[in-house]
């Protein structure tokens, strides 16, 4: 199973992933496909999510029974942990005049 969830994503990116995909609520796609397929709309969501950001989230074997990727400028960072994924968050950096 593969979740794409989308923020600030151009129109025609969120037309494309809604012509394979379920719409299960506003910019969040859930379906069933090939790991083949997966990695393609991943590198297609990639090229097209232009000033937005995206979050892919599939099923795997492993320990925590799933994986993801992100793709974008967010504040939530995947970071390798001794073979554990988890999410860093970074504030952001603010300049104050003194």
């Amino acid at each position: 199973m593969q979740v794409f969830v989308l923020e600030n994503a151009p129109p025609r990116l969120r037309g494309y992933l809604s012509r394979l995909f379920v719409e299960i609520r506003s910019n969040v796609f859930i379906g069933q496909y090939s790991v083949r397929v997966r990695e393609r709309v991943w590198e297609i969501v990639k090229s097209k999510i232009e000033k937005g950001n995206a979050i892919l989230a599939w099923s795997t074997n492993d320990d925590i029974g799933f994986a993801f990727d992100t793709c974008g400028e967010n504040r939530r960072m995947p970071i390798d942990f001794d073979g554990l994924r988890l999410v860093k968050f970074v504030s952001l950096e603010t300049d104050v005049p003194f």
